[in-house]
């Protein structure tokens, strides 16, 4: 009797879990299909991501949380080797570490290298180009006014349209919610490398190529096109992928078209700037052959209910290391923490080395032309700072780069490494042989001293950018507001102007 007793209560228990269960997958289920047959009147190139937030609250919530990574980190200040190699160019007068989606479009416009325009003349020293990944009104101006159109003239020209941050129009169709690609240069990079064709990517490539839309290498290619029967010249945003990914194919291009996107102030080297290639240097990591995608560890799925949505609080994988990494590693948090410490250790001192080799090589290379060296005598010499400074900077401007392929970057540190050494022992020769062998570099071991080499006045540069935020820029968003282009909300919460300047 006893038995059959316990056999009864647990068969009702059973039946009673049982019942639960299909409650709540029926509740489930008619959860799920509401949200399917929401409809949603989101118009097309709409910029304004609070609008897209009506219909997907989840997705807009977690976005608005990128406004939480808001530390304002002076690389300049941590790096005044920096300013030395970059001489001449404007990230000599201000560069940060990236902070959250949230305030890309705030840090583009406060940064010194957008320069002052004043609205009577005086321009921004940079083309429209530099709007491109900071916004999701850059789709709905090239779609209005052609890319070309769009591509052409300075910084300043779309101040009241280039107003709202990285948002839902960067990623996505209004209608279906699909990922797209909203830059046309991305399909245009894929086709000329070949290997991946724009038309055969599969869904799993665009959780990676969404992304590749702003976290690449890319150059300004100078494209004449007539208007009206106007000459102009776009400055198009294009990838350098015609013959590979790597560091190494890249360069090759730039060396046979000719390129250089500066001269080294001091060295007069034809120098290469690397913007962010995140996603070429993770097509080189064991995750990118596991089949994995960026959004796989930046925007890890959650669940609600019966809700399964991706994660757009985009931002390192370590902020919530149970749902991103050891979903695969199976290290404890702190073992997997110390693992990834050892990593950027030696990513830093490699770092750290070749960049005070590649900055003393450009002072000394300044001081050889100063002493009478030749054009003849000094191309080897170019030849290996261009090639340091291009390696050292790739690796360096790939952000995560010491977690996404911590031997490709080690291997790309180590090459600028050996070129600066290689660039700096030619020029010893040279030193000796116009008579100073024992030259020593001008100190730059902070960067008010790198900047004063360079020529830099950092007070006048940030008293002229705190009158156009506090003036012409307060114009530019007030007048997107009145057009129905700006969205108020896209600021909701910003605390005061955090700049490096200030």
């Amino acid at each position: 009797m006893r038995t059959s007793h316990v056999v009864t209560f647990l068969a009702a228990c059973a039946i009673v879990a049982m019942g639960f269960l299909t409650v709540s997958v029926r509740e489930n289920k008619a959860e799920q299909a509401a949200i399917a047959a929401t409809p949603t009147d989101i118009k097309p190139f709409e910029s304004r991501s609070s609008e897209w937030g009506k219909y997907y609250p989840r997705e807009y919530s977690t976005y608005m949380q990128t406004k939480q990574s808001d530390t304002l980190q002076d690389m300049l200040k941590e790096h005044p080797a920096e300013v030395i190699i970059w001489a001449g160019y404007a990230f000599a007068k201000d560069y940060n570490a990236p902070r959250g989606h949230y305030y890309m479009q705030e840090d583009n416009s406060t940064s010194l290298r957008t320069g002052s325009p004043d609205g009577a003349g005086k321009q921004s020293p940079l083309p429209t180009a530099c709007w491109t990944c900071k916004s999701p009104d850059v789709p709905r101006v090239m779609a209005r006014d052609g890319e070309l159109e769009y591509y052409t003239g300075k910084w300043d020209k779309y101040g009241t349209e280039m107003v709202n941050p990285l948002g839902c129009a960067d990623c996505h169709n209004p209608k279906t919610m699909e990922l797209t690609l909203t830059r046309p240069y991305v399909a245009r990079g894929l086709d000329a490398e070949g290997t991946l064709k724009a038309a055969n990517v599969t869904h799993q490539d665009m959780r990676s190529l969404v992304c590749a839309q702003c976290h690449v290498e890319y150059y300004f290619h100078a494209t004449k096109w007539t208007k009206d029967g106007e000459e102009k010249t776009a400055m198009v945003v294009t990838l350098p992928w015609n013959k590979g990914y790597s560091v190494d194919d890249m360069e090759k291009y730039y060396d046979e078209i000719g390129f250089f996107d500066w001269k080294n102030k001091f060295s007069r080297t034809p120098m290469l700037k690397a913007q962010h290639p995140e996603y070429e240097t993770f097509l080189t990591s064991d995750h990118y052959r596991a089949g994995l995608s960026c959004a796989d560890c930046h925007m890890p799925y959650v669940r609600e209910g019966a809700v399964k949505y991706s994660n757009h609080n985009v931002g390192s994988p370590l902020d919530n290391i149970g749902v991103t990494c050891l979903n695969c590693h199976k290290e404890s948090e702190s073992e997997f923490r110390k693992l990834l410490g050892r990593k950027l250790q030696r990513k830093n001192e490699l770092s750290d080395a070749a960049m005070e080799q590649v900055a003393t090589g450009h002072l000394e290379a300044a001081r050889a032309w100063e002493l009478g060296a030749t054009e003849e005598e000094m191309a080897p010499v170019l030849s290996d700072l261009r090639k340091a400074s291009w390696r050292w900077d790739y690796a360096a401007a790939s952000h995560g780069a010491f977690f996404h392929a911590p031997e490709e970057t080690l291997h790309t540190f180590a090459r600028a490494l050996e070129f600066g050494q290689a660039a700096r022992l030619k020029l010893r020769a040279i030193l000796a042989k116009y008579g100073d062998p024992d030259y020593v570099a001008p100190d730059f071991s902070t960067k008010e001293k790198a900047q004063a080499l360079v020529g830099i006045d950092y007070a006048a540069e940030s008293a002229a950018k705190k009158a156009f935020l506090d003036g012409l820029r307060e114009e530019w968003l007030k007048t997107a507001e009145k057009n129905g282009v700006y969205d108020p909300k896209s600021r909701e919460g910003m605390g005061p102007r955090k700049t490096s300047w200030q």
